[in-house]
């Protein structure tokens, strides 16, 4: 796995962008310069980030989203097993 997260990243498992590893693993996101922990997916090509919308849902349960557009930053939170397995090998 590589130190740059996907270009595009989901928390629901339903979305063919969710990536299971690369959640475990933490993902930072800045949006306009400020550090977002709320954000539900983002696409950094694209400039946006969904949001949950208070406590709202839909009629199947999953949270209501709202669509923001702007600067997007995104960052691994933790190193890769395997890269922090190559660390200790090393030294």
């Amino acid at each position: 796995m590589t130190d740059t997260p996907p270009d595009r990243l989901s928390t629901d498992p339903s979305s063919p962008h969710f990536d299971q590893p690369a959640l475990e693993r933490g993902i930072g996101i800045r949006f306009k310069g400020v550090e977002r922990k709320d954000v539900e997916e983002y696409d950094r090509e694209a400039g946006w980030i969904r949001v949950a919308l208070g406590k709202k849902v839909d009629r199947h349960g999953r949270p209501l989203t709202l669509k923001l557009s702007g600067d997007v930053e995104a960052w691994f939170e933790r190193p890769a097993a395997d890269a922090t397995a190559e660390d200790q090998a090393e030294g």
